[in-house]
């Protein structure tokens, strides 16, 4: 039972040792963790209130008004009829009147009114998504920057383990009376120093890491394995695919609503209504008694009042979608220059790569003839250090160069919001 146990956690244990993580995963759980995705939530909310008030302006609309008021004159009669004790109206007057109306056309009014609602929620909406979008190219700089640090501290294990192997030959060659102390000095300090500067390398990693957890809301340690993401192919057709391409396809259409909204300003609104009060007086102005009443009837009314401003407020709206479409080729124009500045940088990056294999193995053959002077006695040890300096440099370099590429063309990908990551 217990080495059922064992084996168990042993498994467990390499399983949590080897977990793994792609770029796609980082940047899906980027999206759901990032307390801003809460905004689809309430702006969907808010919507939904929205219409829901505008919807009941069909509704019976009831209100209450009360009047109590004394004056000082009030009409009369100058002569008396005979029967009827009315010489005129009383000088304190009261009233209470409950009115209900109901609406039958309004202009379109409302119906326009919801249509702007659902086009403000789209432009919401639109706006959240490029804050999201941006979220992107954080994980990507996080998440390639982990890489850069991985293959760093590659570099200098190699490093390390060159000058371990070379530190025993040349106590070897002291021992020997080839070299001397001062010799084996000169490479425990350059082991020395690639210890500090794989130190500062694994803390700018965990760093790194720490930065990816808060993003991604996922446990990521200094065992967790990011995974190199493939070299994507460049597109020869580029297509922006950007939010902000759709907020300004919402910010137009939002503009043809109101537009369109317009011309419920001047359109005729018919209504019914119904009136019951209780006062003195009441409808017969020849009582003067209180009284309950009632009326109903149909009320109709145009203002033309917004004819006077119409050309105005068309130019207006006008002049806001020529602001939208500038704003749309001033982004594109910007975003093609970002991309003419990425393949620059690709370009260039690649012709780089060419040389970086040759560089190396020039770099290597030098170390190992250093190596066999030393042996010989005709070179001294910090030259050779020196060399494997370089050589270390030169495979730093193409480790470099082979993230620094893959950032690019993902960075690339960015631009152009292209599906295919």
């Amino acid at each position: 039972m217990i080495r059922v146990i064992l084996f168990f956690l042993s498994v467990v244990t390499a399983l949590s040792i080897k977990a793994q993580i792609t770029l796609d995963e980082c940047r899906q759980a980027a999206q759901e963790n990032y307390p801003l995705v809460r905004q689809y939530n309430l702006i969907q909310l808010s919507e939904q209130y929205t219409l829901s008030n505008a919807t009941k302006g069909n509704l019976p609309q009831i209100s209450f008004s009360g009047k109590v008021s004394y004056q000082s004159d009030a009409t009369t009669l100058p002569f008396e009829i005979p029967g009827i004790g009315f010489r005129g109206l009383p000088k304190d007057q009261y009233q209470a009147m409950v009115e209900i109306r109901q609406n039958i056309w309004d202009g379109g009014k409302i119906h326009f009114q919801k249509e702007e609602i659902e086009a403000a929620t789209r432009e919401n909406k639109h706006e959240v998504d490029i804050s999201m979008y941006a979220l992107h190219e954080q994980v990507n700089q996080v998440f390639f920057g982990i890489l850069l640090l991985d293959e760093q501290l590659q570099q200098n294990a190699l490093l390390n383990e060159n000058l371990q192997r070379n530190l025993k030959n040349i106590e070897a060659y002291r021992n020997n009376g080839i070299a001397n102390d001062a010799d084996v000095d000169a490479v425990q300090v350059e082991i020395l120093h690639t210890r500090q500067q794989r130190v500062q390398l694994s803390a700018n990693r965990r760093a790194y890491l720490h930065m990816l957890a808060l993003l991604t809301g996922k446990d990521i340690n200094e065992n967790t394995v990011l995974v190199i993401p493939q070299e994507t192919e460049e597109e020869n057709d580029i297509t922006i695919n950007r939010p902000e391409l759709q907020l300004y396809e919402a910010q137009e259409q939002s503009l043809y609503i109101r537009q369109r909204s317009l011309r419920a300003g001047y359109m005729p609104q018919i209504g019914l209504f119904a009136q019951g009060g209780y006062g003195n007086p009441g409808l017969d102005m020849l009582k003067d008694k209180f009284t309950a009443y009632y009326i109903i009837g149909a009320r109709l009314t145009w203002n033309f009042g917004s004819l006077y401003t119409l050309k105005n407020d068309k130019q207006k709206l006008n002049t806001q979608r020529m602001q939208i479409q500038n704003n749309r080729e001033v982004f594109l124009f910007n975003t093609y220059l970002k991309l003419s500045e990425q393949n620059g940088r690709i370009d260039a990056i690649r012709q780089q790569m060419k040389e970086d294999d040759e560089i190396i193995r020039l770099r290597s053959n030098i170390r190992r003839a250093a190596e066999a002077k030393v042996a010989n006695g005709t070179l001294t040890v910090t030259e050779m250090l020196r060399e494997m300096t370089s050589e270390s440099l030169a495979r730093q370099t193409q480790a470099l160069h082979k993230i620094q590429l893959l950032m690019n063309l993902y960075q690339k990908k960015h631009l152009t919001n292209s599906q295919t990551y």
